[in-house]
């Protein structure tokens, strides 16, 4: 894999490194398709298959019918029988009508069969509030394929990640769901996010699936966190800097497989962890990186908390749902708590 890009190469916007990974894909695997809602003539519903059709043609990129149940399905067939498709759900909220394709087929199949059957399938989808989209098109559920066993799940948080996990994902003979925030798609209509403009090297490369970064040495508390939580976290941590106030960001980008290493290598040197989540808080994610470390090592965890959504459904006006998001103020706040603890 080549190292990560430095200032200066080619830049890509995050949406336009994933259809570069799936193009370089497509055209080195013929059994490598798309298909979806709007992921042909459109592009995909946020651009993550923009100019894929105008190469491959409407039989490698289909645009499906309103049927999750019914495009899933004919993706974990086809995969079943050697091809490695890329399902995009337009929303992730929408897994509620096709769960049954996804959970009980899609992850099961191989341990159902002894092992013989593989399932090497990309399912992607749009996660992340922000935008008004109102309580069934803002939530990030990334917790809920985690907690379920049988899938990986990757959340890239910038353009070179995003096209490094999908090419990985393609690649990898087992399910992948594969999560992108709308916030960091670095699209012209969305809310302007400079890091959802990178370098990326032209060149297919994999980051490996379950192996978390150091977004930011720091000595003086950890915050683990993933996707648009990364850029809020890195904002906060800029801003304290000139308090003298160290703040290292761990970015997860796999919840399965977990990097538990990073996490624990991490506490175990600062003492105090936040764990920054645009998921619900309970049951979720922002837990089990706390259980973790209280787990395996008790007695370097001085402080700990976490800044997720509460438990209800993410609000459509404006204000009421910047006030349940992670938003850069509740991040600063719980440093700052941490620190004083």
């Amino acid at each position: 894999m080549p190292v990560e890009p430095e200032a200066g190469r080619r830049k890509l916007s995050t949406a336009k490194a994933i259809s570069e990974a799936i193009g370089q894909q497509m055209r080195s695997d013929d059994g490598v398709f798309v298909m979806g809602e709007d992921v042909g003539a459109y592009g995909g519903i946020f651009s993550a298959t923009t100019g894929l059709l105008d190469e491959f043609g409407p039989t490698r990129v289909l645009d499906t019918p309103i049927s999750e149940t019914a495009f899933i399905g004919l993706g974990i067939g086809a995969a079943v029988e050697g091809m490695r498709p890329v399902v995009e759900l337009m929303f992730v909220d929408f897994f509620g009508v096709c769960m049954d394709q996804i959970y009980n087929h899609m992850a099961k199949i191989h341990f159902e069969s002894g092992g013989n059957v593989r399932v090497p399938m990309v399912l992607m989808a749009a996660t992340g509030g922000g935008y008004s989209d109102g309580a069934q098109h803002s939530q990030c559920l990334w917790g809920t394929f985690a907690h379920l066993p049988g899938m990986k799940v990757v959340v890239p948080s910038n353009p070179y990640d995003a096209k490094g996990l999908m090419t990985a994902a393609i690649r990898s003979d087992d399910p992948v769901v594969y999560l992108f925030h709308k916030g960091i798609m670095g699209l012209g209509w969305m809310k302007k996010n400079p890091r959802s403009i990178g370098a990326v090297p032209e060149e297919a490369y994999e980051v490996p699936i379950g192996r978390a970064r150091v977004a930011r040495e720091g000595r003086d508390v950890t915050v683990v966190t993933l996707s648009l939580s990364v850029h809020h976290s890195l904002d906060v941590a800029e801003k304290l800097a000139g308090e003298g106030i160290d703040v290292e960001v761990i970015d997860l980008r796999s919840l399965v497989p977990l990097d538990r290493d990073a996490i624990v290598a991490s506490v175990a040197k600062t003492g105090r962890l936040i764990v920054v989540d645009e998921d619900y808080a309970s049951f979720g994610v922002s837990g089990e990186v706390i259980a973790t470390v209280a787990e395996r090592v008790p007695g370097s965890l001085r402080f700990a908390s976490r800044v997720a959504v509460p438990d209800v459904p993410i609000p459509y006006a404006h204000d009421l749902e910047y006030a349940v998001l992670p938003t850069p103020e509740r991040i600063e706040a719980a440093v700052r708590e941490a620190v004083a603890a």
